[in-house]
């Protein structure tokens, strides 16, 4: 009987050694991208969300190897890319998926002045959430496949018009409209565009009870609208309250600044000066912070109602200072330079943009002499009667 009962305390001790020695839940994702030079960085990066997310963990690869561990909170979207370059790979992995296997044949490339990182023959394996995700986005293809072949059907007079626009032949283009062809290809369009809506809102409806309906809003919109606001408030409260739902929550439902002290501010001049907030508002009633990029055309088409303010209002005490988030340096000062801007300007260092919630532009803020939001999202008119 004693033998027993020191039998029984024996195992019981085992059992509690076993259970602080198990590892604790979490993911491992080990990886091979043959062709990579050692010591070539590659990073793993919060993916899914709208918002440009910093990566989490960088790892020089060896041999063409690296491996990636951690733990999250709920299912995650990751990207694994090589450090400055765009391209790479999507991996979805939750605390189950403890081995991850991500190979493929990698290539260090340059596409139009941007680095690439390619991969060809792309495995992973491991991951049943992951394999659930490409399930769930299989629809993107075949929209994507219908937009190819709807435009190729139209592109003689998509040229057509296209060319007429450009020429600003207002007479041809009136001819053009009332052709068969582009009724056939605008009717086309039309349709193509209301199956993507039925088609992204009929997944999201089938997932709304899960995080999975938050996600596969956010996979299906660049950007969010108040039309979609019906949309993501059929989902249930776990969908809502999930990592991705709070984050179309912030979108749809803005907290703002007004009434606070600007955001941060990290942007250089084109001469590698930085700017802090209280510099460029410091002597004047207000300033006009203006949003833009290189490839905004209705950024580039406001410029000359910017500088009809500007002239107007410069020395009754506005200031307008503009903050571009080009990607790339060169774009930035290439427009900066065709647009001869008159106002003080600065390129995104990367850190402004998020933290003034821009999701798109141009956006402009309005700010007093003591750099405290009076007014968002303005536009010009409205801002030409505020300073009245």
């Amino acid at each position: 009987m004693k033998s027993i009962k020191i039998t029984y305390t024996f195992l019981l001790l085992l059992c509690g050694l076993v259970t602080l020695a198990a590892k604790p839940p979490g993911y491992t994702i080990t990886g091979t991208f043959t062709g990579l030079s050692d010591g070539t960085v590659l990073e793993l990066i919060p993916s899914g969300s709208h918002d440009d997310e910093k990566a989490i963990a960088s790892i020089p690869v060896k041999n063409g190897r690296f491996t990636f561990s951690g733990s999250v909170k709920e299912p995650r979207l990751f990207r694994i890319a090589a450090k400055g370059y765009y391209g790479g790979c999507q991996v979805m992995i939750d605390n189950t998926t403890s081995k991850v296997a991500v190979s493929a044949k990698a290539d260090l490339t340059e596409r139009s002045g941007n680095k690439f990182l390619d991969l060809k023959d792309l495995k992973v394996i491991g991951s049943p959430i992951h394999e659930a995700y490409l399930k769930k986005v299989a629809y993107r293809e075949k929209l994507n496949d219908d937009h190819i072949a709807y435009n190729k059907r139209g592109e003689a007079i998509a040229k057509q018009v296209g060319a007429a626009r450009r020429d600003k032949n207002n007479a041809k283009l009136d001819s053009l409209y009332k052709t068969e062809a582009y009724k056939t290809f605008e009717a086309e369009e039309k349709a193509f565009f209301a199956n993507v809506t039925k088609t992204s809102t009929d997944l999201i409806t089938a997932h709304k009870d899960s995080w999975w309906g938050a996600f596969l809003m956010l996979n299906a919109y660049a950007y969010f609208t108040p039309e979609q606001k019906p949309l993501f408030s059929s989902l249930s409260k776990t969908a809502q309250e999930s990592y991705y739902g709070q984050k179309i929550k912030e979108e749809l439902f803005p907290k703002g600044f007004l009434g606070q002290r600007a955001p941060v501010f990290e942007a250089a001049t084109n001469d590698k000066k930085d700017a802090a907030l209280g510099q460029l508002v410091k002597g004047n009633k207000y300033t006009l912070v203006d949003f833009w990029a290189s490839w905004c055309q209705p950024c580039r088409k406001s410029i000359p109602a910017l500088k009809a303010l500007y002239e107007e209002m410069n020395k009754k005490g506005l200031q307008i200072v503009s903050i571009s988030i080009d990607k790339k340096e060169s774009d930035w000062l290439k427009a900066e330079k065709e647009e001869q801007l008159k106002w003080p300007s600065y390129l995104d260092k990367g850190a402004t943009s998020a933290a003034w919630k821009i999701r798109t532009i141009p956006a402009m803020f309005l700010l007093d002499e003591k750099g405290v939001v009076v007014a968002e999202n303005v536009t010009i008119a409205q801002i030409k009667e505020m300073m009245k």
